[in-house]
């Protein structure tokens, strides 16, 4: 029997769109599945031939990427207790006059923004906002392998300098490969010293405030954490508070 997918989840899984920008086209009559105009919950195969209307192509193309400079004490996605969320910063007074993007700014550009990945209320560096699908399931889906650059302020014990002449070489090791949370084993990371107080964590997934726990099971103490870069895209010298268009030439 030939096996078949929701035409949601195959137009998300060919990189169109996500399948909540699938569920609006097909509503309004966008989608065409082998040339019939295709149908809501539609079933589809893996050789079936899908076409989008330009209409859609259009509208793509006007989604917006958004890009960070998170601070402290601010929370990635819905408020909670009494935090505010990071999209409140982004407004016209925070648009970053160093932006390379050209891209003009437009209120509309605001509309159903949401964070693709999180960063912890106590840490602070790059977020990305975006109203686009496919930005947001190329970091975050389930088969994302887009990398994640961590600057890490450690103590260990009673060092709070020098950590890395205190810290044992084998707990380091565990740091890269070893180490499991909630039960499931952590893939290999890149973990390195920056310098005597502060570790360089290059990730490949995102467990709920996974670098502190990671710390946490090694006897570290993080002190402060920076995200400076996603996969080609880094933060570069975006001030804090502030943000920027992703330019059209940047890819994650």
């Amino acid at each position: 029997m030939t096996q078949t997918s929701r035409l949601n989840k195959r137009m998300a899984e060919l990189g169109l769109c996500s399948r909540r920008e699938a569920d609006e086209w097909i509503a309004n009559g966008w989608v065409k599945v082998d040339g019939a105009v295709a149908l809501m919950g539609q079933q589809v195969t893996a050789e079936a031939r899908i076409d989008v209307d330009k209409r859609a192509q259009g509208r793509q193309q006007q989604q917006v990427t958004i890009l960070l400079h998170k601070p402290v004490g601010y929370v990635s996605g819905q408020a909670e207790d009494g935090y505010k969320p990071a999209v409140t910063l982004v407004g016209a007074a925070t648009h970053w006059t160093g932006d390379p993007s050209k891209t003009r700014f437009s209120p509309a550009n605001f509309k159903g923004l949401a964070p693709a990945g999180r960063l912890d209320i106590d840490s602070t560096g790059l977020l990305v906002l975006t109203q686009d699908g496919r930005v947001a399931r190329q970091l975050i889906g389930e088969d994302s392998e887009v990398e994640k650059e961590y600057l890490v302020r450690v103590e260990y014990g009673a060092a709070t300098t020098d950590v890395q002449r205190a810290f044992p070489p084998a707990q380091l090791a565990r740091l890269r490969h070893g180490l499991s949370l909630d039960d499931r084993m952590l893939k290999p990371a890149r973990v390195d010293w920056q310098n005597p107080e502060q570790l360089r964590f290059v990730l490949r997934e995102g467990r709920k405030r996974q670098i502190r726990r990671m710390c946490e099971l090694v006897g570290l103490r993080v002190v402060g954490l920076k995200r400076v870069r996603i996969g080609r895209v880094t933060l570069g010298q975006l001030p804090v508070g502030q943000w920027r268009y992703l330019s059209p030439f940047e890819k994650f």
